[in-house]
């Protein structure tokens, strides 16, 4: 199983919105003591075992719009087939709070999203998409998710992390109620 998280190299992003896929996945891999050791097919990846589960987590290291250059690529040389790809990524149409599990389906405008399903020629691969709400106001979306939260914002954003991090096990574990099409997820934790 290949579970992917999306978001832009280097520290100027590490915090962002765009990146809350990278934060998702550098918490999993902390919490089963995986280490993103290795450089491969433009991305970080760190290999191990969630729940006696044989996984590959990645983070690509091309920008977010060129995600699917690095996604396609080890699903390829791993043989993983689209339906064994997770793909953890923010939402701006989803609240802060929420988090949606989708099987397949379009990539709703999101250019990471886009790419991956150019690459991989289908949009048959599983998501796990991060609320993070629509920007304030008039202020331009792309602004918005490369700014970091909040203060207020990060007491939540650690909840809705550990919240995805266990329907991520749940997804590798093959817990059916996970892969229903278009399950939402709330956290509740006032900000």
């Amino acid at each position: 199983m290949l579970v992917v998280g999306l978001g832009n190299p280097g520290p100027r992003y590490a915090n962002n919105r765009h990146n809350i896929g990278f934060q998702i996945i550098d918490e999993l891999a902390k919490s089963h003591g995986l280490y993103f050791s290795k450089s491969e097919h433009k991305a970080k990846t760190a290999h191990g075992y969630i729940d006696d589960q044989r996984v590959i987590l990645a983070k690509p290291q091309t920008w977010m719009n060129d995600s699917g250059w690095s996604v396609s690529p080890l699903a390829r040389f791993y043989k993983v087939e689209p339906e064994e790809i997770l793909v953890v990524y923010d939402d701006l149409d989803i609240p802060l709070s929420a988090i949606r599990f989708r099987e397949t389906g379009s990539s709703g405008g999101h250019r990471g999203i886009q790419s991956i399903i150019q690459q991989q020629g289908t949009d048959a691969f599983p998501r796990l998409r991060i609320g993070i709400g629509r920007p304030p106001g008039r202020m331009n979306a792309a602004a918005y998710v490369l700014q970091d939260f909040s203060d207020e914002e990060s007491t939540l954003i650690w909840e809705v992390a550990r919240t995805a991090r266990q329907l991520i096990r749940d997804w590798i574990a093959g817990e059916p109620d996970l892969r229903r099409q278009g399950m939402t997820w709330r956290v509740e934790t006032a900000v």
